[in-house]
């Protein structure tokens, strides 16, 4: 579903389109009557009329904190009974954070995952096999309901059964793979111990999100699956997939839907904006949802963004890559380290195998423990690492070469690859 008339639109028409969804969204707000209309009264705003784009900033935000005190669906600004759908994600202390979907909500989740799927290179005749998990967690329905609303076989796995994830990729041929990037190396690593080339199966696209990754990463699935590995970006607060997709043309940055999304970076301790080309926290506004709009979400996720043209055609703003999270973010004898950083220089060498553990160590001086698996190489492995990583991270690393097989594989999604390390058992053998 490319729609050329909303992703190849000029700027000023562009910039006219959103100045008006955001002054109808203001107005929501304020006769919503919640927390953020009060937010936006606070600040001198008593109507539409009275904000534009460039007044944006000024704006209050919102964040995570809003829907946890809110738990589970005060944030609403329509009436309960239009609400079909509910997802989230998880929270603190076992409190998911929830957000609700009206009909014309899912209709546009729906189209704007076909219009990312159409992006990354899938077609009405594809055959999409998605790995992401069903559920309360938005992935798998939001891919599904994409595919459908595009016209195309949708084959709907979830994650796990791994066994089984393998036979369907080859009886059924699918050209179009979904799941998140550490299930993509579990389904290629698994395909090779059972046999199956690379060229047996017949995927074209592999389109992976929910969680953080890497260009090296990239590299290790594209040699994996043979398949050209392409990022999408969304997260339930603000709709789910669908807010921005690599296209199959450039693979570089991430195309994010500005006919529906306002998006900026800011600074994550100021909240002054970042700057184009410069990592900042992403901050969301919704312009077209019913149930929960939200104005100026921050995401916590770190990124750039990037208005420089793209070879497919397409005017969308580009966001890089995510390089990492606010709250994951270490600080390692007061240099600032993202996991990112770390798994870029990991899987950059070929002696690796795409999996590791990063250990804060705090049970005396701070100190950052990386293990590591390594495949191929002599005994110089683990120093010349320790040094690749200290130039990378300006701050030294302690390298743990641990047998292959030792860090745990994800079977279903997000792979848990920073551990703090206090009072206790380690969290791996060999860590002492």
């Amino acid at each position: 579903m490319y729609e050329p008339r909303a992703e190849t639109m000029s700027q000023d028409e562009r910039a006219a389109l959103q100045e008006g969804l955001l002054r109808r969204l203001v107005d929501r707000l304020l006769e919503a009557g919640g927390e953020q209309g009060r937010r936006l009264r606070a600040a001198g705003v008593d109507s539409g009329h009275d904000v534009d784009l460039a007044s944006l900033q000024r704006l209050p935000m919102t964040g995570k904190e809003d829907l946890w005190s809110s738990y589970p669906l005060g944030m609403l600004a329509v009436p309960r009974e239009e609400v079909v759908a509910i997802h989230g994600s998880s929270g603190t202390g076992g409190r998911p954070t929830l957000v609700g979907y009206t009909r014309a909500d899912l209709a546009l989740w729906a189209r704007l995952c076909a219009r990312s799927l159409v992006c990354a290179g899938a077609s009405p005749s594809s055959v999409i096999h998605n790995a992401y998990g069903y559920g309360l967690f938005t992935g798998g329905l939001g891919i599904h309901q994409g595919a459908v609303e595009l016209g195309a076989t949708v084959v709907p796995l979830s994650g796990g059964m791994t066994s089984r994830q393998l036979r369907l990729l080859v009886d059924l041929e699918p050209d179009v793979l979904t799941c998140t990037p550490t299930y993509a190396v579990r389904l290629g690593e698994a395909a090779q111990e059972a046999g199956i080339d690379p060229g047996r199966l017949r995927l074209k696209i592999g389109i992976f999100g929910a969680e953080p990754w890497s260009e090296a990463l990239r590299t290790q699935i594209e040699g994996l699956l043979g398949l050209r590995a392409l990022d999408i970006y969304g997260l339930s607060e603000v709709l789910g997939p669908g807010v921005a997709v690599e296209c199959v043309e450039a693979a570089s940055g991430l195309h994010v839907q500005e006919d529906h999304f306002l998006v900026e970076t800011v600074d994550s301790e100021s909240g002054e904006p970042a700057g184009e080309g410069r990592p900042g926290e992403l901050v969301f506004t919704t312009l077209t949802k019913e149930a929960l709009p939200l104005l100026r979400y921050r995401t916590g996720d770190i990124a750039t963004l990037s208005r420089e043209p793209c070879v497919c055609g397409r005017t969308l703003v580009r966001m890089s890559k995510v390089l990492g999270r606010r709250d994951d973010m270490l600080v390692v004898r007061g240099v600032n380290v993202y996991p990112s950083e770390v798994e870029q220089e990991l899987l950059s060498d070929a002696r690796l195998a795409p999996h590791y553990v990063i250990v804060m160590d705090r049970r005396g001086p701070t100190r950052l423990i990386v293990a590591c698996e390594q495949v191929a190489g002599g005994d110089g492995v683990r120093a010349e690492v320790e040094g690749a990583l200290a130039d990378r991270l300006g701050v030294r690393a302690d390298v743990r070469v641990v047998p292959q097989g030792t860090v745990p594989r994800t079977e279903v999604g997000k792979a848990v690859r920073v551990l703090t390390w206090s009072e206790g058992a380690p969290p791996l053998a060999g860590l002492g």
